[in-house]
């Protein structure tokens, strides 16, 4: 039953840490984070913004409180459960996330070349 638990918890993970850190709906504030992980002075200030513009970093995050809200553990009833079930939850989420970006590239990719198709056939009209 815990591994049915950790597919399912994982997915939330996925979803808000890709929506996060790649969707048009958090565009500006993800840009002012990649500004200041890149031009702020401050090592731990550069640092800090940079895990909110990525994709993985973020996921241990949203793991954590996802964590804390549902008391989710793996193998162990203590801390160790705890921290098994972050990592966990993490490493599935992100292969959530790369499957998700390689059905995206796909349907991309499918869709230019269905474009080219039509300004080719109308070009030949």
């Amino acid at each position: 039953m815990q591994l049915i638990y950790l597919f399912v918890i994982a997915l939330p993970v996925a979803c808000i840490s890709w929506t996060i850190t790649h969707e048009e709906v958090f565009k500006e504030p993800r840009k002012f984070c990649e500004l200041n992980s890149r031009k702020n002075k401050s090592f731990i200030l550069r640092k800090f913004f940079y895990m909110l513009t990525c994709e993985y970093c973020f996921s241990h995050y949203v793991a954590i409180v996802l964590l804390v809200v549902t008391k989710f553990y793996l193998l162990y009833a203590d801390w160790r459960g705890y921290l098994i079930a972050g990592f966990s939850i993490v490493w599935i989420a992100n292969i959530y996330m790369s499957l998700f970006y390689l059905l995206r590239q796909g349907i991309k990719k499918e869709k230019v070349m269905i474009e080219e198709m039509e300004e080719n056939s109308k070009q030949q009209d």
